[in-house]
């Protein structure tokens, strides 16, 4: 059997065909995740005829996720969505911890405005989340096609992008226009001849476990009440290798991971269970999973670096969204992925009813959507802190200025008399020389991040 004719420049796995006058659908969506999830239901409140693909049983079946949920983009999308979401806790208690080996210094920030309506992040579980937010896209009028994993691109006459080939028996599905939303590291972009940017260094791993706890356990050990919840984020946990921890409260589990360099995992040689046994054995956080049931343990990519690894984001007849665009802000303060998923997810789905509606779906037409991505967050934000990641992840912020910032604490507190106090600023001093931290690496970095989130 002979393998179907590809365009000139296409990937190979790209079946050609001749471009349907009647497709299938106006639009498939890849992948029913957040972003697919979005995209979709703005298509189908447009009256489009949507494909929302899922390669597993049901949405979030294959989502791996430690983190917090940040619901103002949903306000846009699904009025008064705190009053149905599946949530686990309503974080209320926001926790920065920069830790060494032996000690542990914690901003903790706390609010109760946080634990009323429209509230400002939640932890939740993706199965129930995913396919909540996906049953508003079924409901709004998309096919949901769940167990179908889209292998490869049909692409036109005149090489434009007109379907997915799937793994179903006769699977070839076509339509006006593909939103990628299949995840970190998108086969359809790679294939589309989008995705430029698949060095390592741009990756992290995502390692998590759950631990079971009594309800009223969680809530004594990290001072909460009700639905309540906690968010720790950590520097400093992960020796020897760029990255860092976190901590997320459910109602009776709680989440503690790692999230590793890919580069300096597999230099190091160790795994990601024992880094994750490491923390949950330090002083500092040992009391607060102490007795907790393993449940699960998961790990998947992240998309780490922003802005330098997004591929291009459009095509013809092809917009790239959440991971597959790599949505996924790591910038120390703030470390969000689901809002940016979502934000663009909704971006692409309105792009795609004007696209639609113009009876255009050409590369030209479909550059609207990286412009009206720069006039919301999704991008605005990746562009504006497109230098915090490589600052978050230097050596300097993993490993030297936590021993600093430890260090000159614990001299600040430690009571020497009968020698008499020494000042702040010949313990800062002592501190930096011991740390290894130069005046002018304080100057460099000060100044990047003064940059980046100032």
């Amino acid at each position: 059997m002979s393998k179907p004719d590809r365009p000139q420049g296409a990937p190979a796995g790209t079946k050609r065909i001749p471009t349907p006058t009647e497709p299938d659908v106006d639009v498939i969506v890849v992948g029913a995740g957040p972003a697919g999830a979005a995209a979709a239901l703005v298509l189908a409140r447009a009256g489009r005829s949507v494909y929302l693909l899922e390669r597993g049983p049901f949405p979030g079946s294959k989502n791996m996720y430690g983190g917090v949920i940040y619901g103002r983009i949903l306000d846009t999308l699904i009025p008064r969505w705190w009053e149905e979401a599946p949530v686990q806790r309503w974080v209320t208690r926001r926790a920065t911890m920069v830790m060494t080996p032996t000690q542990a210094l914690t901003i903790d920030y706390r609010t109760a405005a946080w634990g009323e309506a429209p509230y400002n992040g939640a932890t939740a579980f993706r199965p129930d989340f995913d396919a909540w937010l996906a049953d508003h896209a079924v409901a709004a009028g998309a096919t949901l096609v769940p167990s179908t994993t889209a292998v490869g691109l049909l692409r036109g006459d005149r090489g434009q992008i007109v379907g997915v080939q799937t793994d179903r028996p006769d699977g070839d599905l076509t339509a006006r226009l593909v939103i990628a939303c299949d995840g970190v590291n998108s086969f359809l972009a790679k294939e589309a001849g989008l995705y430029h940017h698949p060095e390592a260094e741009h990756f992290t791993l995502g390692a998590k476990e759950v631990l079971a706890l009594p309800r009223d356990e969680i809530e004594k050990r990290f001072g909460l009440r009700g639905l309540e919840g906690a968010d720790f984020e950590i520097i400093g946990c992960t020796p020897g290798i760029a990255g860092g921890g976190f901590i997320y409260t459910n109602l009776e589990s709680v989440a503690v991971g790692v999230v590793l360099s890919l580069e300096d995992l597999k230099r190091s040689g160790k795994r990601p269970e024992e880094l994750i046994a490491g923390l949950k054995a330090h002083p500092a956080v040992a009391p607060l999973v102490e007795g907790a049931e393993l449940t699960e343990y998961s790990a998947h990519l992240i998309p780490e670096a922003g802005l330098h690894m997004m591929p291009e984001l459009y095509g013809p007849g092809m917009l790239v969204a959440g991971d597959a665009g790599a949505f996924c802000l790591a910038a120390g303060i703030w470390l969000e992925g689901v809002n940016f998923a979502i934000g663009s997810g909704k971006v692409a789905g309105e792009v795609a009813v004007q696209a639609l509606r113009a009876g255009d779906t050409s590369a030209t037409f479909l550059g609207r959507y990286q412009d009206a991505l720069t006039d919301t967050f999704a991008l605005a934000d990746h562009i504006k802190l497109q230098g915090a990641p490589a600052l978050v992840m230097s050596d300097n912020v993993q490993r030297r200025y936590p021993e600093l910032v430890c260090s000159l604490v614990e001299s600040l507190f430690t009571v020497t008399n009968p020698t008499p106090k020494k000042g702040a600023l010949r313990l800062a001093r002592e501190a930096a020389k011991g740390s290894g931290v130069r005046l002018r690496d304080l100057a460099r970095d000060g100044w990047a991040a003064l940059r980046s989130y100032g």
